[in-house]
């Protein structure tokens, strides 16, 4: 895939997400909340959706290309999806890298190279468990995608106001950091070595 070819779809992406292509943008906050609301409020398993959607999509196709036929028209013509080897091997190689970052960064935590890092790990995995149980999974990727589509677009028209009020609460924060840096972090062993001489 050339580097042209990967430009159009982000540029596609960022005009959504900046709601320059607002029609898109709407649509996408829409079919998100129906998704949430069939999802959430009428207790149908997801995979019972998925299924009777793509369900009712073939039936559709197959009764508009039949009756195309019956009236001697023209069929209509669907896209033909070819996934190329390049696309699978760059995907598969970039998850590799990634995967294996993530894998690396998690050996270093459970051996306990970096107390700091496997506190911070620590607090955030428990806030997540403290999060979903007062939400479900698909409330949270409902919440995360309205947050997708809406936040960058306030950030671009907002954007000196926010910085200006994350500046303030980064410095409040990096003060209070500090405090608990060194009265508890630093007063901690630090890493051992397993090598002592005896």
């Amino acid at each position: 895939m050339s580097e042209s070819d990967t430009q159009v779809p982000t540029a596609f992406v960022a005009d959504v997400i900046l709601w320059k292509r607002w029609p898109v943008s709407l649509g996408v906050i829409l079919v998100a909340t129906v998704a949430w609301i069939l999802l959430e409020w009428t207790g149908l398993p997801f995979l019972t959706i998925c299924s009777d959607v793509l369900l009712i999509l073939i039936v559709l196709l197959f009764l508009h290309a039949n009756y195309a036929a019956f009236r001697n028209r023209q069929a209509p013509t669907l896209p033909e999806l070819v996934v190329s080897e390049e696309m699978v091997n760059n995907v598969a190689a970039s998850f590799r890298v990634k995967i294996n970052n993530v894998l690396l960064i998690a050996h270093d935590i459970t051996i306990g190279k970096d107390f700091r890092v496997f506190f911070k790990v620590v607090v955030c995995l428990w806030l997540l468990s403290v999060i979903g149980s007062y939400f479900s999974f698909f409330t949270l990727a409902y919440i995360g995608s309205l947050m997708m589509i809406t936040i960058p677009a306030l950030y671009r028209k907002y954007g000196n106001y926010v910085d200006k009020c994350c500046g303030i609460l980064h410095h409040q924060f990096s003060k209070h950091y500090r405090i608990v840096d060194e009265s508890v972090f630093n007063r901690l062993p630090h890493n051992v070595s397993k090598d002592k001489e005896s």
